[in-house]
């Protein structure tokens, strides 16, 4: 039975037949042709590599002045120039589903920006330069090399992004690599204005399910490598400001405990109280033989004195004074011929 009453007219084709194909095809219709991209007013940047593993590789690249493209994998921070070839390895551990695309998509980093549009300023999507092919000028984000590349904008959030078909890598590969290219500096006026940008990077399936995500910033620049190298400085001197350090009073302390060795009773052993670095050996490096025997002589004595106990070397300290004594008596001069050398408590002759 007919859902609605049409007129019986004398046709030359079923008009049922009609119907049927029109809605196979818009169902037979995937999303991305459609121009849906995620309707998310805010969209998430937390890294999801899913039951596939989905994740990001970068080529190492070094930070010389003459690099375009460069990415630091302690920021997580690809650094570029403007319309430059950016690759980006995109990895899986399983094989995604027939029909699967990776989106690119760009939004700013910091919360009192995240709501606001991602576009290029007034200048570059008014030049020519750099303007050529089917990419539309207001998007920041193209792709290169790939004719099925197709730039989508949510007709809600208003938000750019550019899909590509997954293409599984080749015999020998590990990896699918799309190149990328961002066609506006971060410091240009009317645009990103030097607010910092993320890359969210999602591979989805045909029908628009979430199978991954991974995102990393973006700073476009004239210098990548000088920059990356700047930042990369800058967070380790930050890193090591963080670490925290071990309080002053523990290290006076530990010099003060050696000078107390009177408290120990008479004929105890000498207590040697060793920070963590007197036991260690080092090598000292001394010119000429004299002053080597010297040291030499110096070093047996210390080593000498921590075998003896303190009450012994208080014996041995006033054996020497006394020895060094009678050598100082016995090495006073003669006195001259014809008089006496007068001994303390004797008179002379003459008294």
């Amino acid at each position: 039975e007919k859902p609605w009453n049409l007129p019986d007219l004398e046709l030359d084709f079923d008009p049922w037949a009609v119907v049927s194909v029109v809605f196979r095809a818009i169902a037979s219709v995937s999303p991305p042709e459609c121009g849906a991209p995620p309707s998310s007013t805010v969209p998430t940047t937390t890294d999801y590599p899913g039951d596939l593993g989905f994740q990001l590789r970068f080529q190492q690249s070094s930070t010389a002045k003459s690099v375009t493209c460069t990415y630091s994998p302690d920021l997580n921070k690809l650094y570029c120039q403007l319309a430059k070839t950016c690759p980006v390895q995109m990895v899986v551990n399983q094989k995604p589903p027939l029909g699967s695309v990776l989106r690119a998509t760009a939004v700013y980093k910091k919360s009192e920006h995240v709501a606001d549009v991602v576009r290029r300023c007034p200048h570059h999507e008014r030049t020519a330069e750099n303007n050529e092919g089917p990419a539309p000028r207001g998007h920041l984000i193209r792709v290169e090399g790939n004719q099925l590349a197709q730039y989508m904008e949510d007709a809600n959030t208003r938000r750019q992004s550019v899909v590509v078909p997954y293409e599984a890598p080749e015999v020998g590969a590990e990896c699918t690599t799309v190149l990328y290219s961002y066609m506006c500096n971060s410091s240009c006026m009317g645009g990103m204005n030097r607010r910092p940008i993320l890359t969210i990077i999602t591979l989805e399936t045909g029908d628009g399910q979430l199978l991954g995500r991974r995102s990393f910033e973006v700073r476009v620049c004239a210098c990548p490598g000088r920059d990356r190298k700047t930042e990369e400085e800058n967070f380790r001197k930050q890193q090591e400001k963080n670490v925290p350090k071990a309080p002053s009073g523990g290290t006076k302390r530990a010099l003060k405990e050696p000078s107390q060795p009177a408290s120990h009773p008479e004929g105890s052993k000498k207590t040697k109280c060793v920070s963590s670095g007197e036991e260690e050996i080092y090598t000292l490096h001394v010119r000429g033989r004299e002053r080597y025997e010297m040291f030499k002589k110096i070093n047996e004595s210390l080593e000498l004195g921590d075998l003896v106990p303190l009450a012994d070397q208080e014996k041995y300290r006033q054996k020497g004074h006394s020895k060094n004594k009678r050598d100082k008596e016995r090495d006073a001069p003669e006195p001259k011929r014809g008089k006496k050398l007068l001994v303390k408590e004797e008179k002379s002759d003459s008294d």
